[in-house]
């Protein structure tokens, strides 16, 4: 498909602009390439092309030329972003102490058609997608496109947080097509009407512009695991800068140090601590905008990710356009990985091993479970003494879990010893003292409560939940009685926790039964909680 620029009404900008910028803007003759013009108080004004930046007059700038535009233009929002009706167009301010506005950033929005088509036919798919970019690279243009497309054939919605997707005021840009726009009264709320979205308007696709909270990454998941695909940009260039940002790398799967048995360390011939993926990722396909004409395509983030803290990255699919508009495409290679003689499985979990080693103090990681077996037998009885960690929470994971875990008040009865990780580096005397008895540490990161049921399952080695999860049969029985207890009167039910797959069915009953459904806790310990509104 050959690229139509549409300049979205240029025109209707620089009428809010003083009369000698907007006259040198249109001098400069190049409104093609115009990405954003920047007006500071006291200093020159300027703007900023695809190549280079020009100056747009020798006189700095005055309050009263600030005042002129912002007279001219829309209500700044919360996030200090306003726009223009009816266009893309998006004015940001800079403020003072005081909360004066002393600079703007005015972005030019454009809508141009044709840009998706480098990767429309994953898209298609029905895959979930997260576009990662620096700014003014094009991932909202390339989003606006991608929510036009789908919505052609699916019900797709927009969670248009800046109104940057669909344009400002009540009626969507005809950019977006008849996907249907949602926007949110601060940004802040996201998550929530992320929420909102799939709850109250039943969507195929969801389309989400710049996630940047921990609490949209994790309304992201739900919606994921609810079987609703995903459009999604984040700003990043590589997958690595995603893996290392605590915020977002629950997107991808995120990563955790992770202790091995000594045979799993030889045959995998690394270190006995190795970082490894925390979870299923949220998104399916990974794509990096290199720049406007090339980009570097993950069709399998989990294979991805696994395979880059293995130091033996996939190397990327590679997209371009070249000037006649032709789309090539390089396909991506995997090297085998190094020290291991077939590809292992993706491990998200710690392996239990039969021995307990202490964790040197300047790891920041958790020292290895005791690695009880209960295969086949009956769950033996274990002694926990709990040093900085909540007793209760602990007594209340065990009986959640139905592991015989019992919290006794002397460490001289106890079979393993728990702690927080501020405690075992400080050396505390009781630690030191279990440890030198050969006591097993377990080291917690946090006094939460799925730290502490994470720390009961990797002692029990409950790799997955005890009870079988295959039969689906049981699966939609035990949701339908979690229903009908909400129904009668119960605040809330928690079911079992289960794979995705599992989450997915609970989510679509729950909804069938007009209730409201979450999912709570990391893998594998994820479940779904049913209530009412």
């Amino acid at each position: 498909m050959t690229q139509h620029r549409i300049t979205d009404d240029l025109d209707a900008l620089l009428d809010v602009l003083p009369t000698n910028i907007r006259h040198a803007v249109e001098k400069a003759n190049d409104s093609d390439n115009l990405l954003e013009i920047v007006i500071d108080l006291g200093r020159l004004p300027a703007a900023r092309f695809v190549e280079g930046e020009i100056v747009l007059s020798d006189k700095e700038i005055t309050r009263a030329e600030i005042d002129h535009i912002t007279e001219r233009i829309g209500m700044f929002d919360a996030d200090n972003r306003a726009g223009m009706e009816r266009t893309l167009h998006r004015i940001s301010a800079i403020r003072n102490r005081l909360g004066v506005i002393v600079g703007l950033t005015c972005r030019v929005g454009r809508a141009v058609y044709g840009t998706v088509d480098i990767i429309q036919d994953i898209i298609e798919t029905g895959k979930s997608v997260l576009i990662l970019g620096r700014p003014g690279v094009g991932k909202t243009t390339l989003l606006r496109e991608a929510a036009r497309i789908l919505a052609e054939n699916k019900r797709v919605v927009i969670v248009d947080t800046s109104n940057e997707i669909g344009g400002d005021g009540d009626v969507p840009h005809p950019a977006v097509g008849k996907a249907r726009r949602m926007q949110v009264r601060e940004p802040m709320l996201q998550h929530e009407v992320m929420i909102e979205a799939v709850e109250n308007h039943n969507p195929e696709v969801i389309v989400i512009d710049e996630i940047g909270r921990e609490l949209e990454a994790l309304a992201a998941r739900t919606i994921a695991e609810r079987g609703v695909q995903l459009i999604g940009t984040a700003h990043g260039q590589t997958l690595d800068n995603l893996l290392l940002n605590p915020t977002l790398s629950d997107l991808v799967g995120g990563i955790e140090a992770v202790t091995l048995s000594d045979e799993e360390a030889r045959r995998r011939g690394t270190q006995k601590t190795v970082l490894e993926r925390r979870a299923p990722p949220t998104f399916d396909v990974l794509i990096e905008i290199q720049h406007r004409e090339r980009f570097a395509v993950h069709l399998d983030i989990m294979s991805a990710v696994d395979s880059l803290l293995r130091d033996a990255p996939i190397l990327p699919e590679i997209r371009t356009r070249d000037e006649s508009g032709e789309i090539k495409i390089e396909k991506a290679t995997q090297p085998k990985v190094r020290g291991e003689a077939t590809k292992a499985p993706p491990r998200t979990r710690r392996q239990p091993v039969s021995a307990p080693e202490p964790t040197p103090r300047s790891e920041s990681i958790n020292p290895p479970a005791i690695g009880i077996s209960n295969v086949g037998t009956r769950l033996q009885t274990l002694r926990v003494f709990a040093y900085g960690v909540a007793r209760n929470r602990l007594m209340q994971a065990a009986k959640r879990l139905g592991v015989p875990a019992v919290v006794v008040a002397d460490v001289n009865e106890a079979d393993v010893l728990v702690t927080l990780r501020t405690y075992y580096r400080n050396r505390e005397h009781t630690v030191v003292d279990a440890e030198s008895r050969g006591m097993p540490i377990y080291v917690l990161r946090a006094n939460s409560v799925s730290q502490v049921e994470q720390f009961l399952g990797d002692v029990y080695n409950l790799t997955e939940p005890q009870a079988p999860r295959d039969n689906m049969e049981d699966i939609r029985h035990e949701t339908q009685q979690a229903i009908a207890a909400v129904l009668n009167g119960e605040r809330w039910v928690d079911l079992p926790p289960g794979p995705s797959l599992v989450r997915r069915i609970q989510h679509e009953m729950a909804r069938k039964a007009e209730l409201v459904s979450h999912s709570y806790g990391k893998e594998p310990r994820r479940h779904v909680r049913i209530f009412r509104e």
